[in-house]
C-alpha cells in the first residue's frame, strides 16, 4: 500500500479532445504491478475539487491512491490549453454528451491506469450511472467493487427534482447562459463572496468548495454542466437490471433518505429487485450534494463498508 501522505495534486489533460482535470492524493503516477486504485466518477457538475476532502479522508484511513477524473469540459483549464483540442471533433463525438463522458472515462482508464491495476469505482449521482455503463461496456476492467453514493440510475425526469428541472435544463437553459457570462466577468473574490453568501445556510460548509464553485462559474463549465444536466434528463430512463445482476457482487448502493433525485421507493423497489444486492438507506440526514458538508463523514463509511474486500 501507499504511505498515508494525503497531499493532493491536479493535472489538467487532454482526454478524449476535451480538457480534463485530474485530482491526485497519493500516488500520481501508477506502475505495472501497483495493485489498487480508488477512482471517483463525479456527479454533474463533475469538479473534482468539491471531492478533495472526501479523497485526503478516504485516503488517510486505507492509503490507497485516490483520483478523481472530471467530466469533459467541467474545469477551468489553464491558460495554456482550450477547452477542446478539436472542435470538430468535440462536436461530432459530442464528448461534453452523456454517452460522450462514460466514453471519456473509459478512454482516461485505458490511457493512464495499467490494465492490471484492480479498481475500486466511487460513483456519485450520475457518476453511478456512467459507472454501470463502463461496466457494461468494458466487461474486462478489473472492477473490485463500485460504490454508488446517491445514485441517479433510473427515471432522472420523474423524481421530484428532475419535475422542476427538466424544463429548466432541456427547454431554458439557454436563458441562464447571459447570466453565466455576466458572472464570469466578476473578479474571483468577489465570486468567492457570493458562492459563501449562497452557501450561508450550511453551518458546516467544506470551505474545500468554494474555489471549485468560482471556477465552475469562471467560463464554459456551468454551460457544459447544463448540457449534461439536460442529457442526462432525456437519457436515463428506465434502470439497468441486467447491468446491476450481472455484477451484484460487486456493487454497493448508499440512497438518502431525503433525496429528491433519488427518492426512497427507488431503494425500496431496487432491494425488492435484488434481495441478494447490497443496498443502504442513509440513516444521518445526509444531503445529496454530500461534498458541501460531509465528504469525511461519507469517505469513513464508505472505508469501513469496503474494508475486508481489499487485498492487503
Amino acid at each position: 500500500m501507499e504511505s498515508s501522505r494525503d497531499e493532493s495534486q491536479t493535472e489538467f489533460i487532454y482526454c478524449s479532445g476535451a480538457a480534463t482535470e485530474v485530482l491526485k492524493v497519493g500516488s500520481c503516477r501508477l506502475l505495472s504491478g501497483q495493485n489498487m486504485l480508488f477512482l471517483i466518477i463525479p456527479g454533474n457538475p463533475g469538479v473534482v475539487g468539491f471531492y478533495k476532502t472526501f479523497m485526503q479522508t478516504l485516503h488517510s484511513i486505507l492509503g490507497y491512491p485516490v483520483w478523481a477524473v472530471s467530466h469533459a469540459g467541467h474545469c477551468a483549464p489553464p491558460d495554456s490549453m482550450d477547452m477542446v483540442e478539436d472542435a470538430s471533433a468535440a462536436a461530432k463525438w459530442d464528448v461534453f454528451g452523456l454517452n460522450g463522458q462514460i466514453q471519456h472515462k473509459l478512454a482516461f482508464l485505458q490511457k493512464h491506469v495499467p490494465k492490471d491495476t484492480s479498481l475500486v469505482l466511487l460513483g456519485h449521482s450520475i457518476g453511478c450511472y456512467m459507472i454501470l455503463e463502463m461496466m457494461k461496456r468494458d466487461p474486462e476492467l478489473k472492477v473490485l467493487k463500485a460504490i454508488m453514493l446517491f445514485p441517479t440510475i433510473e427515471r432522472m425526469s420523474q423524481t421530484p427534482q428532475g419535475k422542476v428541472m427538466t424544463p429548466l435544463l432541456c427547454q431554458l437553459r439557454y436563458l441562464a447562459y447571459l447570466p453565466l457570462f455576466l458572472l464570469s466577468l466578476l473578479p474571483d473574490n468577489l465570486t468567492a463572496l457570493l458562492i459563501r453568501l449562497i452557501f450561508s445556510s450550511i453551518p458546516s460548509l467544506d470551505p474545500c468548495v468554494v474555489r471549485p464553485s468560482v471556477e465552475l462559474l469562471s467560463g464554459d463549465c456551468a454551460v457544459n454542466s447544463m448540457y449534461l444536466g439536460g442529457q442526462e434528463m432525456r437519457k436515463v430512463l428506465e434502470r439497468d437490471n441486467t447491468t446491476i445482476q450481472k455484477n451484484l457482487d460487486r456493487l454497493i448502493f448508499y440512497y438518502g433518505a431525503t433525496d429528491h433525485w433519488c427518492p426512497v421507493s427507488f431503494f425500496q423497489e431496487i432491494r425488492r429487485d435484488f434481495p441478494q444486492g447490497d443496498f443502504r438507506l442513509c440513516g444521518k440526514g445526509l444531503r445529496h450534494a454530500f461534498v458541501l458538508d460531509s465528504g469525511w463523514e461519507v469517505a469513513q463509511m464508505v472505508a469501513e463498508w469496503i474494508r475486508g474486500s481489499l487485498r492487503t
